[in-house]
């Protein structure tokens, strides 16, 4: 009976599902130790000493913590709706070292920039919005899509950013997560690919 229904279901996009699935333990097992899991390996800020090597994984890892499920939740709407076509297109390793990459920018963006703690994968959600928009490019020109995904997403990020909202949500984070997408979709069209 239970093959019958593993039968059914395909894992589709390895990178992202496997995100989804280590967030979602993460965030239980933070639950569990109230909020102590997060804040100790998943969360970054400037106030993590250089010298202690846990600082520099957290510089990447901060995209793995989730504060509650409604964080969670907000992000992998999106994530698990345009990541599995971002995955087909780019291929899984190559979105593996995107998604890596902009952690750690995001990371040190926040360290130099901000004084807050950060966690969350809303800047990975950001890059995979703006790297969709690249997916039917074609001829060098520029997507109507991408403009309106920069319209309607980045600049309210850049507007909320700039009015120094208090919400408790890394605007910094979204507008540099966008910002790597646009970057690595750039390269990607011209003809750029992480070599392993």
């Amino acid at each position: 009976m239970l093959e019958n229904v593993t039968d059914k279901f395909q894992y589709n996009a390895t990178v992202i599902l496997s995100f989804f699935f280590i967030c979602l333990i993460i965030l239980i097992i933070d639950k569990i130790m109230k909020g102590k899991f997060s804040e100790t390996l998943f969360s970054s800020s400037r106030y993590d000493s250089l010298l202690n090597p846990l600082t520099y994984f957290k510089l990447v890892s901060h995209s793995l913590g989730h504060s509650n499920w409604d964080h969670l939740y907000s992000n992998f709407l999106k994530i698990l709706l345009i990541g599995p076509l971002i995955e087909e297109k780019y291929g899984s390793i190559q979105l593996l070292i995107m998604m890596i990459l902009t952690s750690f920018i995001i990371g040190v963006i926040n360290r130099i920039f901000t004084k807050n703690r950060i966690l969350g994968a809303s800047g990975i959600a950001y890059m995979l919005i703006v790297l969709c928009s690249f997916v039917n490019i074609e001829d060098g020109k520029i997507p109507l899509t991408l403009v309106l995904i920069l319209l309607f997403f980045v600049v309210d990020e850049v507007i909320n950013l700039l009015r120094r909202k208090k919400d408790g949500i890394s605007h910094l984070g979204h507008v540099t997560g966008a910002i790597c997408g646009l970057v690595l979709g750039i390269l990607y069209v011209s003809g750029f690919t992480f070599k392993i």
